[in-house]
Formats: C-alpha cells, structure tokens, sequence
C-alpha cells in the first residue's frame, strides 16, 4: 500500500470525531491501529497506544504530528520503519505507564471532553485511560470509525480481490482431490485446505476453518473434528486466508464421491437460488434487509424457511465480521465499496446443511462477485 494512505485514513478519522462530538480517539493493538497505521500487532501487557485528536472546529486540518503512538521502548525503530506517524513517543520497562498516558493526553488537550476508545480494547488499558483522564467521558472507536472503514479504497479492494482469489484456487484443488478425500477426517482436510491457501500465496487462515462433514454441517459454526467423510455425504466448507492484511471468505458444500440424498439436491438447488436472488438485490440505494429478504423469501417459497437460521451476510474488510450486516432490521442502504458476504443456508439438524457463499462489491450499479468458482456440489 502506499505510503500515504494510512496518514489520509487519520486525516479523515479526524475530521469524523469532530462531526461525531468527540474530542480524540484512542486506540490499541487492534484492527483499528492497524487500519489507521499500517501497523498490525496482537494485544500484550504493555501499553501501546494511538492518539488521534479531532480536528480543529474550524475546518483545518490537524497537524500532521497530532496523531501520536505511545509505545514500549523495544517497539520504537519499528514502529518508525513501519508506520508514517510522525509523533512517536516510548516509555521503558520499569517506568510508570500510566504516568505516560497521562503526559499523553495532557499535551493533547485530551484529559477532558469526549475520548472514544477501541471496541476491543482489553479492561486494564480501559481502566488506565480512565485513572488518566479522570473528567473524560467515554465512548466507543466505532461510532467514528465505523463510517470510515465500512467502504474500502482501491488498496483494500485489491488485497480482498486477491484474497479471494486463493479462495477460489483452492476451491478448485478441493474439486481435484474428489473421491481422495473420502476417509480422510474433517481435521486432515482442513490442515490439507490450510496448505492449499499458503501454496496459493496466501498467509495463515483468516478464521477457523470449518468443515462439516453430513451431520454436523447441520452445525453453522462446527469448526472441524475427528469424523471421518464418507461417500455420498454433503461437506460444508467455509474457509479463506489473507492477502496483504485482509481475508478472503468462502463457502462451498461438496460431495466428494458417490451421490447425496435425494432431499439434498432440493435443498443445494434452493441454497443456489435463494443465494443468486441475494446477490441480484444487491446496488446502491438498497437496504441490507432488502438483500437478507430476497435469500430469505427464496427459500421459504421451497418450503425450508425455518431451516436458514442465520443472517445472509457480513461486511469483510480487516476484520472478517465488520459493517455492514445484511440482515432483517438493517435499514442502512448500501454504497459503492462496501464489500460483504452473501451466505444463505439450510440446515436439517441430524442429517445435513448446505451453504454457498461469495464475497461481493457494491459497485456504482450494482455489485461485483469477488468468487467465481462453481457453485454446484459435485
């Protein structure tokens, strides 16, 4: 990414704490950090934090060096090398961190007045933030950011179409490996899709994967386990990895060898209708209801309405379960750039499931598909 998209991404955090009434913006390790510096950490003991004042009532800008990092001393030529926050600040293990929080928000005029602080953020900094900033009011990092984050720009864009792209690769080998993976446990397979997405180029997985192998795809969130597949039995599969920061996600629901049940077929056909109604609904000005309506509707007209007992979709960016939501009761409509799944499902408890999901893109009349694998079962 280049250089300058993170410092723009903190221009405009800025100027939306301002319209949202709140003075500054504190964050911590997380994918808000990251998204606003480029900077990816997992949280610790140590205090790491980012300091974003609002901007100026006036319109202006904020300097650039208003946004501040206040980091372990062990973390300072990293973060310089790794970030284009200007104002870095340490503090060394055996100071008082609290102390430096405190300095922190007092050069910052942020002692007082309305602080949001990262949805995340783990109790002991919370706490801490408080004892500094005793006058403060608080609130959440997503009230602002949420706005910010929920359309990506052509960098993100890039590294979810790329993402997806492994995605799909590794579909494919799935479809390769057919009648192979009869026997093989549900924790062989996902280890082997594991492999499968790092030799596609990408990093890690982006969730648990799920493979659910006949009864326990009835299970939306399974995970995997020690059950072996066998012939003529449907494998839900949901999977993705991540590509410069960002995940792919991506269900298909396989037969590896051998047929299905009769009632299968029915219930994949309905799952392919209900999600292709979906992803037709999807342009700007609709709402995300209106979206998790037409998945829903298509399956109640085959008559498995009490079988689909999730939402349709959520929004993917850094996070893989971020705005926008597309379910009943979500009025937001939905714009260019916002990028989400469209992932209805059946689910017959004791005997099967059967979801198929893709990642789209609003575009400016409509949406793209970020997969484009086949959707069929066999």
């Amino acid at each position: 990414m280049a250089e300058d998209i993170h410092a723009d991404r903190r221009r405009r955090a800025a100027a939306l704490l301002r319209d949202e009434d709140a003075d500054g913006l504190v964050c911590f390790p997380s994918r808000n950090l990251q998204y606003l510096t480029g900077f990816d950490e997992e949280p610790g003991e140590r205090h790491f934090l980012l300091a974003v004042p609002a901007a100026d009532r006036s319109g202006d800008p904020p300097a650039r060096d208003a946004p501040t990092l206040l980091v372990p001393t062990l973390y300072e030529s990293q973060v310089r090398e790794e970030t284009t926050v200007a104002a870095v600040r340490t503090w060394a293990d055996g100071d008082d961190p609290v102390a430096a929080v405190r300095d922190l928000l007092a050069d910052l005029s942020l002692r007082e007045g309305r602080l949001l602080v990262d949805d995340t953020m783990w109790a002991t900094f919370t706490q801490d933030l408080r004892a500094a900033a005793p006058d403060a009011t608080w609130g959440l990092a997503s009230e602002a950011l949420a706005d910010l984050r929920v359309r990506k720009d052509d960098a993100e864009l890039t590294a979810l179409r790329d993402a997806a792209a492994v995605a799909d690769a590794t579909v494919r080998d799935l479809r390769e490996l057919g009648a192979d993976a009869v026997g093989m446990t549900e924790r062989d397979l996902a280890e082997w899709i594991a492999d499968r997405l790092a030799a596609r180029g990408g990093t890690g997985v982006s969730f648990e994967t799920i493979v659910g192998a006949g009864p326990n795809g009835a299970k939306p969130h399974h995970g995997h386990g020690d059950r072996q597949i066998r012939a003529g039995e449907p494998v839900v599969l949901d999977f993705g990895t991540r590509v410069d920061g960002y995940p792919s996600d991506q269900t298909r629901t396989l037969v590896f060898d051998g047929d299905p049940p009769a009632a299968y077929e029915r219930v994949h056909e309905a799952v392919r209708e209900a999600q292709a109604a979906a992803v037709d609904a999807v342009e700007p000005g609709v709402t995300a209801a209106a979206v998790d309506r037409a998945a829903r509707e298509a399956i109640e007209a085959r008559g498995y309405g009490d079988a689909f007992v999730h939402r349709t979709g959520h929004g993917v960016g850094l996070d893989v379960h971020e705005e926008p939501y597309i379910v009943a009761g979500n009025d937001r409509e939905l714009e260019p750039g916002m990028v989400f799944s469209v992932e209805p499902g059946i689910y017959l408890d004791g005997r099967f499931g059967c979801r198929i999901e893709d990642l789209v893109v609003v575009t400016t009349d409509g949406c793209e598909r970020l997969n484009d694998t086949d959707r069929g079962w066999r």
